[in-house]
């Protein structure tokens, strides 16, 4: 099943109780590309890098049947560039740096072997650039998956709200979820959101787990608990990848299909946090990810019986 991820290909520096970095390779698309090559083969990228992106990156992508024709290489300019520092919480953070530098007028381009695909994954970008890609897909894919974040809901929430009216499910934390419905509880704010157009959400809770909602239907999946998290920055868009990545290579779409995906995507992200930046995917086996799925399957499995 074809899988289409649009997003961002970046620089981090981050801080953290466990140590800094300096430059490390980052951004949402090769999060999500990397999680869900695990699942589904070829993932079909959309980007744009400066001149100064890590080439030894683009060939780790390359290795893992990622494609990069739809990734914009402006060789006179310079990658998109965050830095941030955690507290000890891990779950609150401070932004230091933040440089668009090259995504700051992205105008993404679909190449002719990415057209008619099944699934697409809309990582966190400006709405109306997640919009211009629906618009340049020939043909509807069978799901669309968007995440996005506050500081749309801040500086653009119109043209969130359009290209919302387009996708299939949504993927935002809780408090996002609260700011964009004006609702504290997340039931409440799940039908609100539900009403803008989206047929399924997921409401992330960071590390006490997941939320999945359709119509009155609603599934919960938890985070596992691990001894330490080295880094969260990439969790989300981890946990992005290996929802699409399973839901593409399974080609089922119904809610039961999603409960699934859902788990695989937690188990995807709770490595992703073990190390520093992409660490952690780049050499998983299909062993480490089939033991830490079972690992979410008994942390919920219980017998009982009901008088």
């Amino acid at each position: 099943m074809s899988l289409v991820v649009v997003g961002s290909m970046a620089f981090d520096a981050l801080e953290t109780p466990f140590g800094k970095t300096d430059k490390i390779v980052g951004g949402a698309a090769t999060y999500i590309s990397l999680s869900s090559s695990y699942f589904v083969k070829p993932v079909n990228v959309v980007s744009v890098v400066g001149g100064d992106f890590d080439q030894d990156h683009i060939q780790l992508m390359h290795a893992r049947s990622i494609s990069t024709e739809g990734v914009q290489v402006k060789e006179n300019e310079k990658s998109f560039f965050w830095s941030g520092r955690y507290f000890n919480d891990m779950n609150s953070r401070e932004t230091l740096v933040t440089e668009l530098n090259v995504l700051g007028d992205f105008d993404p381009i679909i190449p002719d072997a990415y057209q008619g695909c099944e699934f697409l994954m809309l990582g966190n970008l400006a709405p109306q650039v997640q919009k211009t890609v629906i618009g340049r897909l020939t043909q509807k894919p069978k799901l669309i998956v968007m995440d996005t974040m506050n500081f749309w809901m801040d500086i653009a929430l119109e043209e969130l709200k359009e290209t919302m009216a387009l996708v299939d499910v949504l993927s935002i934390n809780d408090e996002e979820a609260r700011q964009l419905s004006g609702e504290y509880s997340l039931v409440k704010a799940a039908k609100k959101i539900m009403a803008m157009g989206p047929k399924f959400l997921i409401i992330k809770k960071g590390e006490h787990g997941a939320l999945l909602f359709n119509e009155e239907k609603v599934f919960f999946a938890p985070a596992l608990p691990l001894e330490e998290v080295f880094d969260p920055t990439g969790a989300g868009d981890t946990f992005a990848g290996g929802f699409i990545g399973y839901l593409a290579n399974s080609g089922d779409i119904s809610f039961e299909s999603m409960k699934r995906a859902v788990i695989h995507g937690s188990a995807m992200a709770s490595f992703c946090v073990e190390k520093f930046g992409t660490e952690r995917l780049k050499n998983l086996t299909q062993e480490e990810i089939d033991n830490r799925v079972q690992q979410f399957v008994n942390l919920v499995a219980f017998d009982t019986v009901l008088q």
